[in-house]
């Protein structure tokens, strides 16, 4: 099939899945009044594929067949490969205002570390994962799929790991082995547009030990399979207009707690099963690739963040007082360097069997970092430098009422010569992204989204080469050990 249209994307999402929200079971996704909001939402990235702005970017065509294909499963052989993948997760999430699309960008990382874990795991002899991987990646790229990755297990006792549990399903399982497959069961959270995509990828949360084989488990199955449930979280749900609303009006990404109820998956469709040494391996090399993906969506975010603050700044009047021009370089200061990170991770890659460039997982995690820990405080100075307007100001009935715009009119104005209408407009676009649901959503994903602060700050310890670090110190001091 090659690249599909928006309508072939949205077609194959009737497929008899079963999706509940709010405890009622959706018949139709894609007209559903929330989750067909988020598909929508989703076919930025096959409208792109289709616009001559993004062609270049978005599609690559093979030079040996010539078939052409989603950027995505482009396989990165060098840092222009993944600064390229960055531009167009980038570009996308701009047309996305701010929210990133995630139908394919997540997938495809989960797909590169697939293909990273079979190969050490062929050398040592388990090469049909290899073969497994590599016709599942055939399958997703040619068909242009939408894959979701459902990785983080609902864990119960966080105390513990998948043993010793109140009862064994906090963790997804394999409870029984068949000669044309297995059956699993358990359920993920957090899993990111699930309810309107193609394929699943289950991944492994965390390392396993010794007597957790039942636990080292990956694998992919169709978003209709039978024992499957979705069940769509309802967070930010309400109907809304885009005056008040410019972004959460018109874009929306799902999540789902992701039940597997006894489902089948067959052999071919089947990346780890019980090999315990690999879970970790795999999970690691996931997020490598995956909060690469993340800093790469943010920055139209913080972008935006400037750009509003700047913005409201020139119509408030106080764009030359000195604390405001502090906050916006603070502000510009915070984007550029998220932005050089990414750079520098693509720049400073390694290249691993087979053959696939992996970021830096030290800028990586970093860049990631830094975004996370401060994202808090810039939302702060954003909504300093703009005003109390953000949750005290006219809706849109206000505004269109002959009754009453005249006052809104004539009191909500700003800075002499400036439109009253366009500064409701700006209140309003950075009330949604800082203020409100859509907002607070924002917050919690720089949180936890892409592994927790202190899973980056772990990762950027054990990267850094303290080692070298050391001697140089102990050199300079004229120490000489052993």
């Amino acid at each position: 099939m090659s690249l599909r249209t928006p309508e072939q994307y949205k077609e194959s999402l009737r497929d008899g899945r079963e999706v509940y929200y709010r405890g009622e079971k959706v018949d139709d996704v894609t007209t559903h009044p929330v989750i067909g909001k988020a598909v929508q939402h989703a076919c930025i990235d096959y409208q792109m594929a289709e616009d001559p702005r993004y062609r270049d970017l978005a599609v690559v065509t093979d030079p040996q067949t010539g078939q052409a294909y989603s950027r995505y499963y482009h396989l990165p052989q060098n840092a222009e490969d993944l600064l390229q993948r960055s531009r167009l997760i980038e570009a996308s999430t701009r047309e996305g205002a701010t929210l990133v699309v995630l139908i394919k960008e997540i997938g495809t990382d989960a797909l590169l570390a697939l293909h990273i874990v079979a190969e050490e795991m062929a050398k040592h002899g388990a090469g049909q994962y290899r073969e497994r991987v590599q016709k599942y990646y055939a399958l997703c790229r040619d068909n242009d799929y939408a894959v979701a990755v459902a990785q983080s297990d609902v864990k119960g006792d966080r105390s513990m790991g998948p043993q010793g549990q109140e009862h064994p399903d906090y963790y997804v399982r394999i409870v029984d082995r068949r000669d044309d497959g297995i059956v699993v069961r358990g359920a993920k959270i957090h899993t990111s547009v699930s309810t309107n995509t193609d394929e699943i990828i289950v991944l492994p949360t965390r390392a396993m030990r010794e007597g957790d084989e039942d636990y080292a488990v990956a694998f992919a199955v169709p978003a209709a399979t039978k024992g499957l449930k979705l069940l769509a979280s309802s967070y930010g749900g309400f109907q809304r207009n885009d005056f008040e609303y410019p972004i959460s009006a018109k874009h929306k990404m799902m999540e789902t707690l992701t039940v597997f109820d006894d489902v089948f998956v067959p052999w071919e469709r089947v990346f780890l099963a019980g090999e315990v040494a690999a879970a970790g391996l795999m999970a690691l090399t996931f997020v490598k690739f995956h909060r690469f993906t993340a800093v790469s969506y943010k920055l139209p975010l913080l972008e935006l963040m400037a750009g509003a603050s700047q913005a409201i700044a020139e119509y408030n009047g106080i764009e030359r007082a000195g604390h405001i021009r502090e906050k916006l370089t603070k502000l510009a200061s915070y984007h550029a360097t998220v932005q050089g990170l990414i750079l520098a991770a693509a720049q400073q890659h390694t290249v691993v069997p087979p053959g696939i460039a992996v970021p830096n997982t030290l800028m990586t995690n970093v860049a990631k970092y830094q975004f996370a820990s401060n994202y808090h405080q810039a939302v702060q100075m954003v909504q300093d430098v703009s005003g109390g307007l953000l949750v005290t100001g006219p809706s849109m009935e206000d505004w269109r009422s002959e009754a009453t715009g005249p006052y809104v009119e004539k009191y909500l104005g700003g800075k002499k010569g400036t439109s009253t209408e366009h500064r409701l407009r700006l209140m309003n676009l950075i009330s949604d992204l800082t203020a409100g649901d859509f907002g607070g959503y924002q917050e919690v994903l720089a949180v936890h989204a892409e592994g927790s602060l202190e899973a980056e700050k772990l990762q950027t310890y054990r990267e850094y080469d303290f080692a070298a670090a050391a001697e140089y110190a102990r050199e300079l001091a004229g120490i000489k050990e052993g």
